[in-house]
């Protein structure tokens, strides 16, 4: 006997059994969907706050990248002040590296965003979708909807508005 056929004997025995109680017992069809909602909304959200997370660290990043652009571009006028050129052409080439690497955080920073917005619709799904319908049924709703936090919105808001301001510095200074 071929092991691969017999395990996928066993496997469709057990899915017949399982369908078959689960008809014969449509309150547990209720509470497996809605076990399975929850598992679903929890890995959701654990994506969200490690999305986050990471979108700080590239934030943090990009604040400290445009710190260190300044300081060699002040660098760069002092060697071409005090006429050593090939110093400041080094320097130069130096400030060029690090926005390469900016714009790399811009955009990976880009990424975790559109990666966020799927995670937050696919969590605004769970919560309005039929699973959560199912859930009404049973008289069981899941945890209220979260209301944003204003300082929150204000501090994230903030945080957007000083990126984009540092990287549009960053952007007339290049050329």
């Amino acid at each position: 006997m071929n092991g691969g056929s017999w395990l996928e004997e066993l496997e469709a025995q057990l899915e017949q059994r399982l369908e078959s109680f689960l008809r014969a017992n449509p309150q547990q069809e209720t509470l497996l969907a809605e076990q399975e909602q929850r598992e679903r909304q929890q890995r959701l959200l654990g994506e969200r706050l490690r999305l986050r997370q990471e979108a700080e660290l590239q934030r943090q990043g990009l604040l400290r990248l445009a710190g260190e652009i300044r300081q060699w571009r002040e660098r760069v006028e002092r060697a071409r002040q005090a006429g050593a050129g090939d110093l400041a052409g080094r320097a130069e080439a130096h400030i060029t590296t690090l926005m390469e690497q900016g714009r790399s955080r811009w955009q990976t920073l880009g990424e975790l965003g559109e990666r966020f917005s799927t995670v937050e619709r696919d969590l605004e799904q769970l919560t309005t979708g039929p699973a959560a319908g199912a859930a009404a049924q049973t008289g069981r709703p899941d945890s209220p909807p979260r209301t944003p936090n204003p300082m929150e919105e204000l501090e994230r808001a903030w945080a957007s508005f000083e990126t984009e301001q540092e990287l549009e510095s960053l952007r007339r200074r290049q050329g």
